[in-house]
């Protein structure tokens, strides 16, 4: 038959708390309540100016929270454990010994007999006593509360081998804790650093494999440059003035610029595969900025336009993305952005958030706001480039380029001048499709 545990008051009269206690306990244990084997008294008020910051032969003052300085008097001389009674941190446990001082808001615990006073620590800290603190805007412990707190009492010699063991471990366990937090952290950090690396693998070769068959990227890179200068004898289109052109000879790289040749292997950040090719972002396309669209100047309807701060963060826009509308009158005086081309970010608040690449691939007429760009290539695929604008290769060029410190920037110009790793027209494609079959996967880890 279980045992039944009585409480006896101090008129005489016992009352069955069975029902009140949390889980069994040895033979050789008593259930008690705290105000029963301690005393919990808190300490006096001491005015701030009184309190110093160095030690000076002073005394140490406690509080709530712990050690608050050093005054010139003590109101306890002894080996104690102090309960926080006020804030947020209320319930928290200190020790204390010797000669110190104790505030209003520490309540020092005394004991009737020989207890262990680490044992009284681990002990009070397993409570959680915050959580018998009032709700109010500054929260406080009454000790009439603390006092009704039903405990288990050990044997004293018991309590010593508890405090010792535990002394013994808490080093492990503060070890465990914080290899767990790492470990959380990492697990928090694993979905975006796999992006990353998934990125990255794409922009080197390695995501997808390559086919002897597609044609080079210097072939198209070649027909590109020979239509954009058919553009500029045109008209249609401005040299740029940067403008430069990237090849290969005996395993090098080499740069064109001004008519004078200039090898760059230096500056190339790895090794691509031989059908790949090297080239400037300002080589293969065309930056126009947008101009600014104030708040006041959108509309419930009208013609489609995207602004800075609707930049999602998916790879591609549609049309359930453009949330924004202005009048007809105010897109024919600002830039429109056609299918296939990508928005870029001009400004963010770090540097990462600059130069970020949006495929727009909506088909109604759009235009866009200020801080954004548009760069119009026809010629690559569009989502292949985006990538490339968020894989790390990009991200440190984009890191070295902007300037500011609150709001960070980046000119048109600059962008131009980001090397870029081009594949095959087929193998964009490949290696968008991969992509695209990976980042769910990630995003559900």
């Amino acid at each position: 038959m279980p045992y039944r545990f009585f409480e006896r008051s101090a008129d005489g009269t016992e009352r069955d708390i069975t029902e009140e206690l949390p889980f069994e306990i040895p033979e050789t244990w008593e259930w008690v309540r705290i105000g029963s084997v301690f005393n919990l008294q808190a300490g006096k008020f001491v005015q701030a100016q009184d309190i110093h910051s160095e030690y000076k032969n002073f005394f140490p003052c406690y509080g709530g929270n712990g050690l608050r300085g050093y005054v010139d008097r003590y109101n306890r001389d002894g080996r104690f454990q102090l309960i926080g009674r006020q804030g947020a941190l209320c319930g928290n446990i200190n020790y204390a010994e010797g000669q110190f001082y104790a505030t209003e808001h520490a309540v020092v615990v005394e004991y009737f007999c020989d207890v262990n006073v680490h044992w009284i620590g681990y002990f009070l800290t397993a409570l959680n006593l915050n959580q018998y603190s009032t709700a109010t805007a500054q929260p406080g412990l009454a000790v009439a509360n603390i006092n009704k707190v039903l405990i288990p009492l050990p044997p004293l010699t018991e309590q010593q081998r508890i405090a010792e063991r535990t002394a013994q471990l808490l080093p492990h366990i503060t070890d465990y804790d914080t290899v767990t937090q790492k470990l959380n952290a990492l697990n928090m950090m694993f979905p975006e650093q796999l992006k990353k690396s998934i990125l990255q693998a794409a922009v080197q070769g390695k995501l997808v494999p390559q086919d002897p068959n597609d044609e080079p990227a210097s072939v198209l890179l070649e027909r590109i440059r020979i239509e954009r200068e058919q553009l500029i004898r045109e008209g249609k289109i401005k040299r740029n003035k940067n403008e430069s052109i990237i090849f290969k000879r005996d395993n090098s790289n080499y740069e064109m610029r001004d008519g004078v040749e200039v090898c760059i292997d230096d500056e190339l950040p790895f090794e691509i595969p031989e059908s790949w090719i090297w080239c400037r972002l300002g080589n293969i396309g065309t930056f126009v900025r947008g101009s600014g669209i104030k708040r006041s100047d959108i509309l419930a309807s009208g013609v489609y336009c995207v602004r800075y701060g609707e930049l999602y963060t998916t790879y591609d826009i549609s049309m359930t993305n453009t949330i924004s509308f202005v009048s007809e009158a105010l897109a024919e005086k600002s830039k429109s952005i056609t299918h296939g081309d990508l928005l870029f970010t001009l400004t963010g608040e770090k540097k990462e958030e600059i130069g970020k690449a949006v495929a727009f691939m909506g088909y109604e007429k759009t235009v866009i706001g200020g801080d954004l760009a548009i760069f119009t290539d026809h010629t690559q695929n569009p989502l292949y480039l985006s990538y490339f604008m968020s894989s790390p290769c990009a991200i440190r060029q984009k890191t070295m380029l902007g300037t500011g410190n609150i709001i960070v920037h980046i000119s048109c110009e600059k962008l131009s001048s980001i090397l870029i790793p081009i594949p095959p027209y087929a193998e964009q494609h490949r290696i968008v499709e991969k992509i695209d079959t990976l980042m769910p996967i990630c995003n559900n880890l």
